[in-house]
């Protein structure tokens, strides 16, 4: 069952670039939480969507907001990836698909895995899901929006 706004975001427990585990819900609390999955490191789209996120990402930091992308690459992978594009946000490795699962995450034509954002506001409910397989830009974008009006309204 997909995740939908007004959702309690579920509590999967994922691995850090260092091997470390964490919970999802570490990340709330203090800070709008960025949560976006997307299906492989170093392929053209994710980096693209990655190096946006990046370059964006002291507005969203600014904005009261933290940035953590997903993906079921390795934890080295996701080292490497973030060490060759400066990506100053957290990756996770979602290996065994837990959190695509515990989201609802969909794969494009049961093959890809899916591109999707979603903007968890700090008491870790859903406020905003955007699904959009190539269009990169508008993850930054639609998300940026939402976490600006959620600060405003705060």
């Amino acid at each position: 069952m997909a995740i939908k706004v007004g959702n309690s975001v579920p509590d999967v427990t994922l691995q850090t670039p260092t091997g470390e585990t964490v919970s999802l819900k570490s990340f709330l609390g203090e800070k709008i939480v960025v949560l976006y999955f997307y299906p492989k490191d170093d392929t053209p789209g994710c980096t693209k969507e990655a190096c946006g996120f990046r370059d964006s990402y002291t507005v969203f930091q600014d904005a009261g907001a933290e940035v953590i992308g997903v993906s079921n690459d390795t934890p080295n992978s996701h080292q490497q990836f973030a060490n060759k594009y400066q990506l100053p946000f957290t990756l996770l490795s979602d290996g065994a698909n837990q959190a695509r699962k515990a989201f609802g995450v969909p794969s494009t034509l049961g093959l890809l895995p899916g591109r999707v954002t979603y903007v968890i506001d700090t008491d870790g409910v859903v406020r905003h899901i955007f699904n959009s397989q190539l269009n990169f830009q508008g993850h930054i974008d639609e998300s940026l929006k939402i976490v600006q009006s959620l600060t405003k309204d705060a």
